[in-house]
């Protein structure tokens, strides 16, 4: 009875075994198969979101050449070139998505965004104009927005910025080149305070910062706003307040000015160094 006992305890541990390693070694086949794999754990949206953008191009190049007809993988590809700045191999992507067919209303508006980085504007604006009017994303506004500046229809503009800046939770971006249309239409006032909100939602948008230290030059505001600054993002701005009060014709201030950016910066500051000696050598010819 103990030698039955012993055999059928080692069966049964045999058999657990085997259970153990199929669940250790599931089929490598299926394991391998690539489209299975990425459907079941959502590759496509990490490759779109979280991966190196030129990983995810040739990652939607493999991915096609297996499963040519399948149009995430085609738009992914788009996505992913224009992630990796490559807008104009992107356009010939969405050019064959939008003739098969296929196309979304978001991939109109991708596309018109691969056509605005590519400087087609007109295009663009095409594009735009076959989105139904009931898709209203943050995206096809922003669009709306930059196309309607380019036209300089400035009621436009402002109409599609306000709308995009309402539709996201991170309206940094937006607002930042709403301030840049204002600043270019000479509305240093309006372009001030959109610059200041902008930072207000992104505090590390040095871009906004830089527009915002412009727009108060353009005021003869020669003054930092008070926003957090790092040492060298203080003696960069008062190095772009300095070329600002040059081009006003303020010499002095733009002297002193600079003088300033070369103490603040923690190394040193080429730029500045080599404008105050230019300001300097121009005094005394």
């Amino acid at each position: 009875m103990g030698r039955l006992l012993i055999s059928t305890l080692c069966i049964i541990g045999a058999l657990g075994l085997s259970a153990c390693d199929a669940l250790k070694k599931p089929d490598v086949d299926k394991e391998v198969d690539g489209m299975n794999v990425i459907d079941a754990t959502n590759l496509n949206d990490i490759m779109l979101t979280v991966a190196d953008p030129n990983e995810a191009v040739e990652y939607f190049k493999r991915a096609l050449q297996k499963e040519p007809e399948r149009v995430d993988f085609r738009r992914g590809l788009a996505k992913s070139l224009v992630r990796a700045k490559r807008a104009s191999e992107a356009v010939l992507i969405y050019d064959k998505l939008v003739s098969s067919g296929d196309a979304t209303a978001d991939d109109r508006v991708n596309y018109a965004d691969a056509l605005i980085r590519t400087n087609e504007w007109g295009r663009a604006e095409a594009q735009l104009d076959k989105v139904p009017p009931t898709h209203e994303t943050y995206q096809r506004y922003r669009l709306e927005a930059m196309i309607a500046d380019s036209n300089q229809e400035w009621k436009k503009a402002d109409s599609f910025y306000e709308t995009a800046a309402g539709l996201t939770t991170q309206p940094a971006g937006v607002l930042n080149n709403w301030g840049y249309s204002k600043l270019t239409r000479g509305d240093y006032d309006a372009a001030e305070k959109l610059f200041l909100e902008a930072i207000t939602y992104d505090k590390d948008l040095f871009t906004a910062k830089n527009n915002l230290v412009l727009a108060r030059a353009a005021q003869r505001k020669y003054t930092l706003p008070v926003i957090q600054l790092t040492q060298i993002e203080r003696a960069e701005l008062l190095h772009t307040m300095a070329i600002s009060a040059v081009k006003q014709g303020d010499i002095d201030i733009a002297r002193g000015l600079l003088a300033d950016a070369i103490d603040t910066h923690p190394q040193h500051f080429d730029a500045a160094v080599r404008a105050l000696a230019a300001l300097d050598k121009s005094r005394q010819s």
